[in-house]
């Protein structure tokens, strides 16, 4: 029995010589580079996103996604790196990304129309290489359609960016890529922040009510509380080390203007949940000039 696997074994390697080195070698790194997400609380959940693996995200619509791909985005740029953006269903907005910080010439946006062509422009990047940060956006992709999605296609991304430089990131509003993906964290949605208390509610003080002077009747959503909680991870990170034990609860600010209620889940003993502040599309519209508004 043992030297039938060792023929097998070496009629394999054989087969794959030239394309593949050791294949029967163990590739689940230990240790890897992290860069910062831009999101102190999600550094200090998991140590920031690795390098030359596949990073997931997934939660509900409202769950702090967009914030943390703007915060991400944000942060690359900042750092001169050439990022790309697969967007799944043409959905992503440059003001508000501009406005939360995105250096827009130093990114790649792929707009396309579906499941299908978003995969096929993510493996066209992932193989061009060159890219330190690329991102496939199946947020607004339904999740029924994204199940039917093979195992082997993500096996397929996450074997292409391995022993690059390159962060990919993956969102969705459920976990598919599962343990192909080397970091998998999840969103939940918390308490909104509204632009004004609504008519009528209780303990209601006109003096502290602040509406927006565009929508005199309207209440503005101006930001959420959501929590980010660890999945499944692989790796350990070389530079940013993990937080200690307990939920934290720190208040992040973009766009150069703090947010506020940010609040901590006490309710938890665990140390794979953090909870952070996100701004709405509103809040960082309103960070831009008036100028660009009217354009």
């Amino acid at each position: 029995m043992r030297s039938a696997l060792a023929t097998l074994r070496s009629h394999v390697e054989l087969s794959l010589a030239g394309r593949i080195v050791a294949p029967f070698g163990y590739r689940d790194r230990k240790s890897v580079e992290t860069v910062s997400s831009g999101i102190p609380e999600i550094d200090a959940l998991a140590g920031g996103l690795p390098r030359g693996a596949l990073t997931e995200i997934y939660g509900p619509a409202c769950s702090g996604r967009t914030t943390v791909l703007l915060s991400t985005l944000a942060a690359r740029t900042a750092q001169a790196e050439v990022c790309a953006l697969v967007d799944a269903r043409d959905s992503f907005d440059p003001r508000s990304a501009e406005a939360a910080g995105v250096e827009l010439q130093q990114l790649l946006w792929v707009r396309c129309r579906g499941l299908d062509q978003s995969l096929r422009a993510a493996d066209l990047l992932i193989q061009g290489g060159g890219f330190g940060f690329i991102a496939l956006d199946l947020s607004d992709i339904a999740p029924e359609t994204v199940r039917h999605v093979p195992l082997n296609a993500w096996f397929r991304f996450r074997r292409a960016v391995e022993d690059t430089s390159t962060v990919l990131l993956l969102l969705e509003q459920e976990s598919n890529a599962k343990t192909c993906a080397s970091l998998v964290l999840q969103m939940k949605r918390k308490a909104a922040r509204w632009s004004a208390t609504p008519k009528g509610a209780a303990n209601e003080r006109p003096a502290e009510i602040s509406r927006d002077p565009f929508f005199p009747h309207a209440c503005l959503l101006e930001g959420a509380d959501v929590q980010a909680e660890m999945i499944h991870t692989r790796m350990q990170s070389i530079n940013m080390p993990r937080a200690g034990k307990g939920p934290v609860s720190i208040t992040a600010g973009f766009s150069g203007s703090a947010a506020a209620g940010g609040a901590a889940d006490f309710g938890s003993n665990s140390d794979t949940a953090q909870s952070f502040s996100a701004q709405s599309i509103w809040s960082y519209l309103h960070a831009m000039p008036v100028e660009a508004k009217l354009k």
